[in-house]
């Protein structure tokens, strides 16, 4: 920033480099709308008011806000690199993303990390990285990298890097594990955020006496109040597999809270959901639909997001400010007309931020990520018992019910298809570790479906119906080093190929999902049911730090007790 540049155009000593004329200004601090102008310089904000500029745009009384700013997201889990999300959070206003590299990291540890951050620092965007706090997420599974507090702390002073990423090892922080605590400590003086679904009381409490500042995984308003209660902000998630924004925001408005520590975020949502909607533009609307002020939704979106995490100079349309802004024509549909960033329009950003991924590719590099011990069609064998415990699927959630079955139940449940086998592989070290159990509530009629994106660890995760299947599965993921495959009768009929880690792929927006909307398409087909994601849905049944039960390499684990459970 060029302070005395800025100063000067404030006071039109000098032309602002771009003034919009004729808005209407979004003002987060009062509340207020202001008919106005807003003049750009150096790509800051040097005015509002009557401004002259060297370029003049005049936005016909449309509403001027901030750019929005997507307070937790696994950029990873849109199954593109960075710069190909960068942009289309871009096109829906989103100018700001706070990520957590924890998937990528978990495969290629701290070389990914390394890379993540190299390619947040070429963003078209504002790039903030959290560090992972949790690689692996816990002791109770295989993973491709271990991270120690030492491991993280070499990464603590880059600009980029704003704290410490979800600390998902709930348990270790309210037990005192040493390993939890020290990490907490060295990062004691920045952000770090939470990970405690379903957490409430005293070991509530006590997590944020670890110095826990943000959370995002309350489902209910009830658990969200509550955390609000314990200063932890709450960051209001609506993704692809997660839905938790009509529950809490519908509670927000009933209760009239103040939403001054209320944020938005998506965690983990799909590239093609993303184009078709957008990500913080949805929230907000949706929010607007639910009864909250416009005012308020604006807040959350922006300037809530900006000062839960510190970040100076981003999230309002105010002097000294970033010049990251959104033209919309309509306030509470979210119209987005144009949007800037840096005080550049957001179309020429792309065509510039095209041409250097054309000639330079990502900062990110392909690995053989898929490294599995050879296996037999036994190995998808379940023990034998007079009574299973069954992972149950909840809709919209990816919160799971532990299940009790009969072996009469899961028998009927295999042969009219509301019971299916479920396995995890590990596929990092060729250890040979597996897993197999039940899942209910999948939907698939016949066959397998399989994917390397297995939170968080990302071992193999597969289900299906017959060991034949599930076998050949798991073996073209080998074959195309990793990403989302359906099998049937022993045929590929459609695979996906995630070439970074088993995460992401190298192609463009453009080709990637209509490839995505494909397999997704073929999966329900397939009988997966419609009101669940095929493939997002089954990753995350891999994740032992989500209630209720879950599925490792290493077995069938109750998340509520934190152990595992002896299907024998």
């Amino acid at each position: 920033m060029n302070i005395q540049k800025l100063i000067s155009a404030a006071q039109q000593k000098e032309l602002p480099d771009l003034v919009l004329k004729n808005g209407r200004i979004l003002n987060v601090f009062t509340g207020e709308i202001i008919s106005g102008d807003v003049a750009v310089t150096d790509g800051y904000i040097a005015g509002i008011g009557d401004y002259s500029g060297r370029t003049e745009r005049d936005v016909g009384g449309r509403y001027i806000v901030p750019g929005f700013i997507n307070a937790h997201v696994h950029v990873e889990s849109s199954m593109v690199t960075p710069q190909v999300y960068s942009l289309e959070e871009l096109r829906h206003g989103t100018t700001t993303i706070i990520t957590d590299p924890h998937e990528i990291v978990n495969v290629g540890g701290t070389g990914a990390l390394a890379d993540i951050i190299s390619s947040a620092e070429r963003s078209p965007i504002n790039y903030y990285v959290m560090l992972p706090s949790c690689v692996p997420a816990t002791p109770f599974e295989h993973s491709g990298a271990d991270l120690s507090a030492s491991d993280l702390v070499q990464f603590r002073d880059h600009p980029l890097v704003l704290g410490l990423g979800e600390m998902m090892n709930s348990v270790g922080v309210i037990s005192n594990d040493s390993g939890v605590i020290e990490k907490l400590e060295r990062f004691s003086d920045m952000i770090i955020d939470g990970h405690a679904p379903l957490m409430t009381g005293k070991a509530l409490n006590a997590y944020a006496c670890g110095g826990i500042d943000t959370d995002h995984e309350s489902i209910t308003y009830e658990e969200a109040a509550g955390k609000l209660r314990c200063g932890i902000a709450v960051l209001v998630r609506e993704g692809s597999a997660s839905k938790n924004l009509e529950a809490i925001i519908t509670g927000t408005v009933k209760n009239g809270i103040d939403t001054s520590r209320l944020a938005f975020c998506t965690d983990d949502k799909h590239l093609a959901d993303i184009r078709r909607d957008g990500t913080i533009r949805y929230n907000i609307e949706k929010s607007i639909s639910l009864g909250l002020s416009p005012i308020k939704a604006y807040q959350m979106a922006t300037i809530n997001a900006a000062r839960i995490y510190g970040l100076k100079n981003i999230g309002a349309v105010a002097c000294g400010y970033k010049a990251d802004i959104v033209v919309l024509d309509d306030l509470e549909k979210v119209s987005v007309n144009s949007v800037y960033k840096d005080g550049v329009l957001s179309t020429e950003i792309g065509l510039s931020a095209k041409k250097e991924f054309d000639s330079s590719g990502s900062a990110l590099h392909p690995m053989r990520s898929v490294n599995i011990a050879p296996l037999r069609e036994d190995a998808f064998d379940v023990p034998q018992s007079e009574k299973y415990s069954v992972i149950g699927i909840i809709k919209k959630q990816i919160a799971t019910k532990h299940l009790y079955m009969t072996h009469d139940e899961v028998t009927e449940g295999l042969k009219n298809g509301s019971v299916r086998k479920i396995a995890v592989v590990e596929r990092h070290h060729a250890t040979g570790s597996h897993a197999c159990a039940y899942i209910a509530g999948y939907g698939l009629k016949h066959g397998a479906v399989a994917t390397t994106v297995a939170h968080d660890s990302h071992n193999v995760i597969v289900t299906g119906d017959n060991n034949s299947d599930m076998l050949c599965a798991v073996n073209e993921l080998k074959k195309i080093n990793g990403g989302y495959t359906i099998v049937s009768d022993g045929k590929v009929i459609g695979s996906l190929p995630l070439e970074l880690g088993g995460l992401m792929s190298l192609r463009s927006a453009d080709e990637f999902i209509p490839m995505l909307a494909d397999i997704i398409n073929k999966a329900y087909e397939m009988g997966v049911d419609r009101d669940i994601d095929p493939f997002i849905t089954l990753s995350f049944m891999a994740l032992p730090v989500i209630p209720e039960i879950r599925i490792t390499d290493c077995g069938l684990f109750d998340a509520d007790k934190f152990e595992f459970i002896d299907q024998n």
